[in-house]
């Protein structure tokens, strides 16, 4: 395999990877007239890879890819490609982290055991690669949904990326990986605009912070507050008004949270007219997980994807780019993907 971590020029912000453009041609192009037609793409980390295990008592532990991997081979989704997530270019993750950020991670990964980072960033042999596979999956997703080759795509990879800072880790999060897809939309495949829209039951702030003062980008948030990371307020609100919080309260559950993207969100999201949908797909808002406290059930998430498919159908070709955020009790886990993922299936 190349090395990904050497640099690429930045001054060619649309090169993939030789290995991601292989797959990216495994999708051929049909006709403009079938476009239309295209089904789901799902983007998977290599199951040979080490895994990112950050040890006992983590709360982002392998046993959730194991459980989306087989929520993902339903029959109702065999007709769905499937690609293995590349490593991501160090250009693309540059778009979005300092060059410092990238070197520390890089230089913290340990050769055997953890290393703990802060609290809640512990790095294992296979986390490094982990993130860089994380933000890969989200640029080849992109670039297969902006290319025409795959209507949407639902990229089931971890570590997590929405906390991510540009110069720091935090929240089980290495590299952002929404900001990553979203430059790389907005950079390499020209789209005027892209929305970012979150139902972690997290605040996004690193996806806030990162794109405050971008008015090409639009993010939106249902969340849990008071909750870590103490950011969405409703107040904040971007400096182009770009940014729409709609916190919910400890035990809110479905109606609260549909309202709250029917009333706040969606109706922005509209007026701001994206090109690319890019969902932050956390589903720890469910009942039964262990770091929230808000009441969802699989029907929710299902209900909210087909609001969002609609809405991506009037403004932006039915484009979403889906990525896997949080979740942490593995069978309540599956469910809400497969919830999720069905609806975007339909597409």
């Amino acid at each position: 395999m190349e090395d990904s971590t050497a640099p690429t020029p930045l001054g060619n912000p649309g090169a993939l990877t030789r290995r991601a453009a292989l797959l990216l041609g495994a999708l051929a192009p049909l006709p403009l007239r079938a476009q239309a037609r295209l089904g789901m793409l799902f983007v998977l980390p290599p199951e040979d890879a080490p895994p990112h295990d950050p040890g006992p008592g983590a709360h982002d532990r392998p046993e959730r890819m194991a459980a989306v991997r087989a929520a993902l081979t339903r029959p109702e989704f065999a007709k769905a490609a499937r690609l293995e997530a590349p490593l991501a270019e160090q250009a693309a993750l540059l778009r979005v982290h300092a060059a410092e950020h990238f070197a520390r991670l890089r230089a913290a990964s340990p050769d055997a055991g953890l290393a703990r980072l802060s609290p809640d960033v512990i790095m294992s042999p296979g986390s490094f690669d982990a993130a860089l596979h994380a933000a890969g999956g989200a640029v080849l997703a992109v670039e297969a949904v902006m290319r025409g080759r795959a209507q949407n795509a639902f990229v089931a990879t971890r570590p997590p990326g929405h906390h991510a800072l540009p110069n720091e880790a935090m929240g089980f999060c290495f590299f952002n990986n929404a900001a990553i897809a979203a430059r790389q939309a907005l950079d390499a495949r020209g789209a005027a605009r892209v929305a970012i829209l979150d139902f972690d039951a997290h605040h996004g702030n690193g996806v806030q912070r990162i794109f405050w003062d971008e008015k090409r980008v639009f993010y939106g948030s249902t969340h849990q507050m008071p909750l870590y990371p103490g950011t969405g307020e409703i107040g904040e609100r971007g400096a182009f008004g770009n940014v729409v919080n709609a916190p919910l309260a400890k035990g809110d559950g479905g109606d609260a949270f549909i309202a709250a993207w029917r009333e706040r969100i969606l109706p922005a999201v509209e007026n701001f007219g994206p090109d690319l949908l890019i969902l932050c797909a956390g589903f720890d808002a469910h009942k039964h997980d262990p770091l929230a406290g808000l009441r969802l059930e699989p029907p929710d998430f299902r209900e909210l994807t087909l609001r969002l498919m609609d809405l991506a159908a009037r403004r932006c070709n039915g484009r979403i780019v889906s990525l896997l955020e949080g979740g942490y009790r593995p069978e309540d886990l599956a469910a809400s993907v497969a919830a999720h993922v069905g609806a975007l299936a339909r597409g």
